[in-house]
């Protein structure tokens, strides 16, 4: 079963995050988008709220929460309801698959890159992002995670494990991204974007389908 419930009951929280560490959601998607191929037909997996769809003019996003799905479509992008693990679409259609955050909480973390490699043409690409585990950040979500209505539920990964996963699915030719570089409550201004990872607590994976 997708892990839902929070977001479902607690929609308002989920929002009002963006709004409280705004620099830190700016940061991300920078990293985001500098990953994006442009001009292309993409879409998001685990669209949530269409926090990141949205802005970056994604046109069609895979939500299995009718909550966050509603105030996606109030963002003005289209939501599909379903699973990572199962895609209710055709195979080989899409550019490229974004995936924000999602990776920690699919029920099958293997089988929803096979999903996103699936629907994807030769060539295309993934680009998955993530507080990773072994960053301070990703230490506090996982020491805390239990007082948290959302990370309760998470399996948090390092870079490393998500690499993992994307070349046992066919994937190859990576390219990496980093940012925010303190304490959450330390960033209160424009964080950089970096190459690689290691350093940065958000990391942006992006991943060439090979068929």
């Amino acid at each position: 079963m997708p892990r839902i419930k929070a977001f479902q009951q607690h929609a308002e929280e989920y929002e009002a995050w963006f709004g409280e560490h705004l620099w830190v959601y700016q940061a991300e998607l920078r990293a985001v988008k500098s990953l994006l191929p442009l001009q292309t037909r993409g879409l998001e997996i685990g669209l949530g709220s269409g926090r990141f769809a949205a802005p970056l003019d994604i046109r069609i996003g895979i939500e299995p929460s009718a909550q966050m799905g509603a105030i996606a479509l109030e963002r003005g992008v289209p939501v599909i309801q379903g699973i990572a693990e199962a895609l209710p679409l055709k195979s080989g259609i899409f550019d490229f698959a974004l995936m924000v955050t999602t990776i920690c909480f699919v029920d099958n973390p293997q089988q929803s890159v096979r999903e996103a490699y699936r629907v994807l043409r030769n060539g295309g690409h993934l680009v998955i992002g993530l507080v990773d585990r072994d960053s301070p950040i990703g230490q506090v979500y996982l020491e805390h995670k239990e007082e948290s209505v959302f990370y309760r539920e998470a399996t948090f990964f390092n870079v490393r494990e998500v690499l993992n996963m994307l070349k046992e699915s066919g994937f190859g030719e990576f390219e990496f991204r980093q940012t925010i570089f303190g304490r959450l409550d330390e960033v209160k201004a424009s964080e950089p974007v970096k190459l690689g990872y290691g350093d940065g607590s958000f990391v942006v994976v992006r991943g060439k389908a090979v068929k």
